[in-house]
């Protein structure tokens, strides 16, 4: 295959589940050499389903799998000192470093970046964790959970909810780590862009805190602009905003302008209901929505949630269907544009995956292997350090494997 955008960039990647791994993944998909070191036991993303037939099994975990294409994998026990001293050799010859070890844990693991600088001084270390490297959470335990309401996201979730009573809801699955990912994909290429022009490396310190924080858009500015406090509770102060109950499924509306309301009206037939006074208006309707739904509900079931859709587009009312994974799959234009993949694994099988989200038109994306077996390029990638088929076999009686 012709290069890749990043075919030539060596990157060593460390840690467990998703942030550090999908960064990996971002940058192995576009044509990095990105060596996966796993503890001996294996990335906790092995133990993570979904698995085929409901089945757990170290090598056929979903998640792992979509995390780590085109990865080369070597086992790795960093709380060894040979593991430790394998560990420095790769990155001598390396031009990133990835994890998201904890910080606490970082230099008993060998992942002390003056050391590793000193070594190689064109490194780049990116170290992904929850609060960062400095104030005064630092050395705080997180999960994706802690991640998404440390951040302010769960607070402002589910929007617009009439039940006080229930607690916030994040968002499903790691969400908040996969921007970590995204958002230190981003200034990890900076960073490589200034080695490419100066030679130097540095050391990159990405808060997924501060990842998720950076996102909330309006809500935040509510606060810092006129010290009001976003809820997920409370009314929409204008309706329709709503989800509706078709035949088959969901669908999603929302009108903001008086003519987007009356068009409705026109495809719902002129209802005489639709002249009263209590809906006279977006802000009426927003006051009345408890009247105004059940009239609504009772139109939508009558459609198919793609029927309406298009009668809605025709007429410029903004619907828009609420897909379920199903819907993804089976949905013309992400297979037009060719988004998902079919990916053979000699463990696994031959899967689905989602693919890239964006396209480029010279040296992009591409998915080449998948993701690697537990420490299959052992052989491979330590040799390359001089390290002979004897002495991995016996590094791998010891532990340090």
């Amino acid at each position: 295959m012709a290069e890749q955008l990043l075919t030539g960039l060596k990157v060593i990647e460390c840690g467990n589940l998703v942030s550090a791994p999908y960064l990996g993944k971002l940058l192995a998909d576009l044509g990095a050499d990105v060596i996966k070191v796993e503890e001996p036991a294996g990335d906790l993303s092995r133990k993570r389903g979904p698995f085929p037939g409901d089945t757990p099994h170290v090598e056929k975990s979903g998640l792992f799998l979509y995390l780590n294409t085109n990865k080369r994998g070597v086992t790795l026990n960093l709380r060894a000192p040979k593991g430790q001293a394998l560990l420095h050799s790769l990155c001598a010859q390396a031009d990133v470093l990835i994890h998201n070890y904890h910080p606490s844990e970082m230099a008993s693991l060998g992942l002390d970046f003056e050391r590793l600088h000193r070594a190689n001084p064109g490194l780049i270390m990116t170290t992904i964790s929850y609060f960062g490297l400095t104030g005064p959470y630092r050395e705080y335990k997180a999960y994706e959970i802690i991640g998404a309401n440390a951040g302010g996201w769960a607070f402002i979730s589910p929007g617009a909810s009439d039940y006080p009573e229930l607690p916030p809801l994040k968002a499903f699955g790691h969400q908040s780590d996969f921007q970590g990912g995204v958002h230190a994909g981003v200034a990890t290429l900076g960073a490589y862009y200034h080695k490419c022009l100066t030679g130097e490396g540095q050391h990159v310190d990405v808060s997924i805190q501060e990842c998720i924080a950076a996102i909330l858009e309006m809500n935040f500015m509510h606060w810092t602009y006129a010290g009001k406090e976003a809820s997920r509770l409370g009314r929409r102060s204008i309706f329709p905003w709503c989800m509706l109950d078709c035949q088959d499924g969901k669908i999603f509306v929302v009108n903001v302008e008086e003519d987007q309301w009356q068009r409705m009206v026109d495809l719902m037939g002129n209802p005489e209901w639709a002249s009263l006074e209590i809906f006279k208006d977006r802000v009426t309707r927003g006051q009345n929505y408890d009247a105004l739904l059940p009239f609504l509900q009772e139109w939508a079931a009558e459609w198919k949630v793609m029927d309406l859709y298009r009668a809605g587009q025709e007429r410029r009312i903004c619907f828009a269907p609420v897909n379920m994974m199903s819907d993804l799959f089976e949905s013309a234009h992400l297979q037009a544009r060719e988004f998902f993949t079919r990916i053979s694994h000699q463990a696994a099988g031959t899967l689905t995956y989602p693919g890239a989200p964006f396209k480029v038109s010279e040296g992009g994306w591409a998915i080449q292997n998948p993701a690697p077996l537990l420490g299959q390029h052992n052989n491979e990638v330590y040799g390359a350090l001089g390290v002979s088929p004897a002495e991995i076999a016996e590094l791998k009686k010891q532990g340090v494997l």
